[in-house]
């Protein structure tokens, strides 16, 4: 039986089925609006761990495939599971395997960025590890995003050896960071700085001063030693290690030693710690005055030789200067190193002491025989006596006499005939001579010597010496009372001497100061040094001050003036005398005159 064919009703609508071409379009469109886009971070599981890779799900079709390096650290292996949540990079939803190309190296560097951006901001510190060597310095991973260490920026000292400190987590200060260009520069050093400071000043807070503490010895200059006092430095001056001379803290002292120290001074200000050995020993000084007298002899070595003379240690701790002017009765120029050295042990007066300043005045010729006591008696005025020529000068000669004492002849004395300036000339040094002991001065340690006197004058030279010389004389005269004026020539009293010249006492009680270059006519008599406390000077009165009472004077322009008036008196045409001629006579009439 045949069923009959159903009729569809014409009212009821079609349903079109849709077409291939529209349905991939409808899947394409899904997976666009449900998938993450690329180049983002994003959340996704692992699901399997296969061959040094992690099988991730990040909801795409497939699955990405992530090394497992990516998920360590230099130094710390990766530490992951299956089922363990990670955030990855998306970097293509598919490649031409089909599956997800994700890198968790940069999400975490993505990540790390935005932590290092805020860190530098609020000048905070990051964790990182140093895990490379580069040209100038190092690299370090924070975190996944790489920076660059400067070597100069590794500690506050340089180091030679930054092998400990590779793989080896750490704070760092980031000091520069350009996210566009991918550059970080960071600084260990700065930590430590930071930290070091910190430690300072609550190390500094805690001492006190006269608190003795122990250190060891970091650094040695010539000025003093770095003491390390467990995190912060303190100075150990060189005169602050012992009492006695110390020319070189590594004379006392060596790097890595431990020592004693007392604090001196703190600057909480500026956080520097004075310290000092030699406080913790017992001052030499006390009572040095009982235990070297004036006058005095004792035997001493010689620590250090000066150009102005010689210190001489009589115990440690308490030195004595030889000024060079008391080394020797005789050898007036010679250096200190000429008759001394150091380390030798001579014998010293004690001259005079001083326990406020610290200071002890020693004379080295005081312990030996005065040779100018006896030369008036083997020698006196008149006697002949011949010696060596040691130098020869524009106004004389210096002939080397008995004791190594040095006797003057005068251009004035060397001839009775001859001008001086002429008669010098016939003179060599080291030619053996003889002359005549005109003057001997024991206080001011000089002898006046002549050769015209080991014979007679002649009629020509007594003549010249006439009457008129002493006039001359009379008005070269020192004044002795009534007021000063100038030109007038006084004698005064030396009183001090100084580099700079000396400080005379006149009749009057009045003082005056002739300065260096008025010491005399002659530059090579120009030293203060050849004056001593109460000798006797000639001077001209140079400048007379009502307002202020000072008085200048000058023995330069009275030896000037004396010559002037010589020459006037005995230097006319006729008398063939010459200019050594005239000088002599008048001296002489001088002499005379005074006694």
């Amino acid at each position: 039986m045949a069923r009959a064919a159903t009729t569809v009703p014409s009212s009821i609508p079609s349903i079109a089925s849709p077409s291939r071409d529209d349905f991939a379009a409808m899947l394409e469109q899904s997976f666009v609006t449900q998938s993450p886009q690329e180049g983002n971070v994003i959340k996704g599981k692992i699901v399997a761990i296969e061959n040094d890779f992690a099988m991730v799900d990040v909801g795409l079709k497939t699955e990405g495939r992530v090394s497992l390096k990516e998920f360590s650290m230099p130094g710390i292996p990766a530490n992951i599971q299956v089922g363990d949540e990670v955030e990855v990079y998306l970097e293509r939803v598919e490649n031409a395997l089909g599956e997800a190309v994700l890198s968790r190296d940069k999400a975490r560097r993505e990540e790390s960025w935005i932590k290092l951006e805020r860190a530098f901001n609020d000048q905070s510190r990051v964790q990182g590890v140093i895990f490379g060597r580069v040209k100038g310095g190092f690299t370090v991973d924070l975190d996944g995003a790489v920076a660059f260490l400067p070597g100069s920026q590794v500690d506050v000292r340089p180091t030679r050896d930054v092998g400990p400190l590779m793989n080896q987590a750490q704070p760092f200060q980031i000091l520069k960071m350009d996210r566009r260009r991918g550059n970080i520069v960071v600084s260990r050093r700065a930590v430590l700085e930071e930290r070091r400071a910190e430690e300072r000043t609550s190390l500094v807070a805690s001492l006190q001063e006269k608190q003795i503490v122990e250190g060891v010895v970091k650094n040695i200059t010539d000025y003093g030693a770095f003491v390390d006092l467990g995190g912060v430095d303190g100075l150990l001056h060189v005169t602050d290690i012992a009492w006695r001379r110390v020319s070189h803290p590594t004379e006392v002292l060596s790097v890595g030693q431990t020592v004693t120290v007392q604090i001196i001074k703190i600057n909480h200000e500026t956080q520097r710690i004075s310290l000092g050995m030699k406080q913790l020993q017992t001052d030499p000084w006390e009572g040095v005055a009982a235990k070297y007298p004036v006058g005095v002899q004792f035997k001493g070595k010689v620590s250090n030789v000066t150009d102005y003379g010689a210190f001489v240690e009589l115990e440690p701790g308490v030195e004595g200067l030889v000024h060079v002017s008391e080394m020797s009765w005789v050898k007036k120029n010679l250096a200190p190193s000429k008759l001394v050295t150091p380390g030798t042990e001579v014998d010293v007066a004690v001259l005079e002491v001083d326990s406020n300043k610290r200071r002890i005045s020693l004379g080295l010729k005081q312990t030996q025989e005065n040779p100018w006591t006896g030369f008036t008696t083997k020698f006196p005025v008149g006697t002949e006596i011949e010696g060596e020529i040691k130098s020869i000068t524009e106004f004389g000669l210096f002939v080397g006499l008995d004791s190594d004492i040095d006797g003057m002849v005068h251009l004035s004395d060397l001839s009775w005939t001859d001008a001086g300036e002429d008669a010098i000339k016939t003179y060599e040094k080291g030619q053996m001579v003889k002359a005549k002991v005109l003057d001997v001065d024991v206080e001011k340690e000089r002898v006046s010597l002549g050769i015209k006197q080991l014979s007679e004058a002649p009629a020509s030279a007594k003549g010249a010496s006439g009457s008129s010389a002493s006039a001359s004389a009379k008005d070269a005269a020192p004044a002795s009372g009534g007021a000063l004026r100038k030109n007038q020539v006084v004698t005064g009293t030396v009183t001090e001497v100084n580099d700079g010249g000396i400080e005379v006492e006149l009749a009057d009680g009045s003082k005056a100061f002739i300065r260096r270059a008025d010491l005399s006519r002659d530059r090579n008599d120009q030293r203060p040094e050849r004056f001593g406390k109460g000798d006797k000077v000639d001077a001209l009165v140079t400048s007379i001050d009502k307002a202020s009472r000072k008085v200048g004077l000058s023995i330069k322009a009275r030896e000037i003036s004396e010559e002037k008036e010589a020459v006037a008196q005995f230097g006319s045409s006729d008398s063939g005398a010459s200019l050594g001629d005239i000088l002599g006579a008048a001296l002489k009439k001088k002499t005379k005159k005074g006694e």
